[in-house]
């Protein structure tokens, strides 16, 4: 009984039949090309469930201090973009979620913190019509009117996109000397989400583009984690002042 439950539960989510059969029934825990789909599932699921609370920290931060200083609102519209294709692209596809969710939740966030940067900027009326904009443009990109080739288009200059918005934070950073109300806490868990997805996306879609787009977003992200670092004790003077 307990076996038959397992076996629900495990395939096939997290494993398929004939690597549950080798890795469960036979216990071959060896089994080379079935640990790493098991591996890959589960690294998935979790950069997934990470992504519920990735930019919690960022939007707890904002709201404490009532204030975005530090945060570039062109930096997060290109960011949305980048999200935005991969979803399309991934769905599209038909991928597996555990290859692409954290995108949905990250979105989300990043939404939230989006209309957060343009309320303590003074303009909520602005922050709204971005919501209402975004989310139509949204539904369009994954209905069926929008064209494959528009959707892989976007996940092509994903890179470009991705490497924009960070560069355009990282110049943000650069001119205020410090990183402002950007959390330490986000940045991180966006650098260790995007080292796990190019193993991921190796092993469950085999697809270049998915792989290099995660490729250019661990650069990215490495290079404001290193900033976060830099600018440290300048960030803490400001916060004291």
């Amino acid at each position: 009984m307990a076996a038959s439950a397992l076996k629900v539960a495990l395939v096939p989510y997290i494993l398929p039949e004939r690597c549950y059969d080798e890795l469960v029934v036979n216990l071959n825990l060896l089994h080379v090309p079935c640990l790493k789909v098991f591996l890959s599932k589960a690294l998935g699921f979790a950069v997934v469930a990470g992504s519920l609370v990735v930019k919690m920290p960022q939007i707890l931060k904002i709201l404490g201090a009532k204030s975005a200083e530090g945060l570039s609102f062109n930096s997060i519209l290109l960011e949305l973009v980048a999200i935005s294709g991969t979803m399309a692209y991934s769905i599209a596809h038909s991928f597996p979620f555990s290859a692409w969710g954290e995108a949905l939740f990250v979105m989300l966030q990043t939404v939230s913190i989006g209309f957060l940067v343009q309320h303590f900027g003074g303009h909520t009326r602005r922050g709204l019509a971005f919501l209402f904009t975004y989310f139509a443009l949204l539904s369009l990109l994954l209905s069926p009117l929008t064209p494959s080739v528009v959707v892989t288009t976007l996940q092509v200059s994903n890179m470009p996109t991705a490497a924009t918005s960070r560069l355009l934070q990282a110049a943000t950073n650069y001119q205020n000397g410090h990183t402002g109300q950007l959390s330490a806490i986000t940045t991180f868990l966006l650098f260790v989400g995007s080292l796990a997805r190019i193993f991921t996306s190796i092993q469950e879609t085999g697809d270049l583009l998915m792989v290099l787009t995660y490729v250019v977003s661990l650069a990215c992200h490495s290079l404001i984690l290193g900033q976060v670092l830099y600018y440290w004790n300048a960030t803490d003077r400001l916060k004291k002042e």
